[in-house]
């Protein structure tokens, strides 16, 4: 049976999946290790990320050509607003304000990127850039509930959220809405795998000073 073009485009950058895993900060989040500045830290960008993946999901909504689609991404937008109630828990927690979060480069790259390709309206392209981040985070969730199990450290709960069987069916159905609306071309390669590369550096840009792996991270 052959591979539908998710399942390709992932096993294609398959290896930059691995550097994300292996990489110190989700390492050190997953045996309890990190410390809690570098998680505060990130715990501010990726909600201000995703309240830009929330706008995404949006304007993929909007464009959307048919109705099953849309009914797909609206439920995509739930489960982001279900994420933002965990990153909100932990703002409560330690103290982080949430509405002044002051977007460092790698988010901005980010955050720009999703926006510049929704804003082009082409679905496939939307779905390209948006799969990457549910695929990587449930994969990295199983990963690290098998490595670990579930940890009842401070950061348990992000292994228990992304380990779901929820989450994971939310990454199949976007994979679902990018095998039907995009078809295998260089421009859709680009826009996954560059997604994935800005997966790598906003990790990379939240681990302590003087560890990153990325000289060019923000």
């Amino acid at each position: 049976m052959s591979r539908t073009l998710s399942e390709f485009l992932w096993d294609e950058n398959s290896e930059l999946a691995l550097r994300i895993l292996q990489h110190p900060f989700v390492q050190s989040l997953a045996d309890g290790t990190l410390p809690e500045d570098s998680f505060r830290r990130y715990i501010a960008q990726d909600a201000f990320f995703l309240e830009a993946f929330a706008r995404a999901y949006a304007m993929a909504a909007a464009n959307s050509p048919d109705r099953g689609s849309l009914e797909v991404f609206c439920d995509l937008l739930q489960g982001v607003r279900e994420e933002l109630d965990l990153h909100a828990d932990y703002a409560d927690k330690w103290n982080v304000d949430l509405n002044q979060v002051e977007p460092i480069q790698a988010t901005t790259a980010y955050t720009t990127f999703l926006h510049d390709t929704a804003r082009g309206g082409d679905i496939g392209l939307i779905c390209a850039a948006m799969t990457p981040c549910m695929r990587l985070y449930a994969w990295l969730g199983q990963k690290l509930s098998a490595q670990y199990g579930v940890p009842d450290h401070v950061y348990g709960s992000w292994i228990r959220t992304y380990s779901d069987r929820q989450f994971e069916e939310l990454a199949s159905r976007l994979e679902t809405l990018l095998d039907n609306y995009a078809v295998d071309a260089p421009d859709i390669r680009a826009i996954y795998n560059k997604a994935m590369e800005l997966e790598y550096r906003f990790f990379d840009a939240h681990i302590s000073s003087g560890t990153s792996t990325d000289k060019d991270s923000g």
